[in-house]
């Protein structure tokens, strides 16, 4: 199975620029994608959500905190949108 790529790079690298910043989801995005391209991004967005909550909370960082809490909300805004454009779809995940 070839693994799904977006602009030359992995679903895992795209879930981390996502998580960084460097990318946003938008259902233009999301229009190149096939079904198996859905899931794969969605799995790789929810393990890298669990591996950036199961890491140690920066107690007396203030900037670690917010920079923390800055990738968790990236991310859930991805899989917000793109859990409504895969129900839009009628795509499993």
């Amino acid at each position: 199975m070839a693994e799904t790529q977006l602009r030359g790079k992995s679903v895992m690298a795209v879930a981390r620029d996502v998580a960084e910043g460097f990318f946003t989801i938008n259902p233009m995005v999301l229009k190149k994608f096939s079904p198996e391209g859905y899931k794969a991004l969605h799995e790789q967005l929810r393990k890298l959500q669990t591996e950036l909550r199961s890491q140690g909370f920066p107690q007396h960082d203030t900037v670690g905190i917010r920079n923390r809490n800055a990738r968790l909300q990236r991310l859930h805004g991805a899989i917000i949108i793109l859990e409504h454009s895969a129900k839009n779809q009628k795509i499993m995940l």
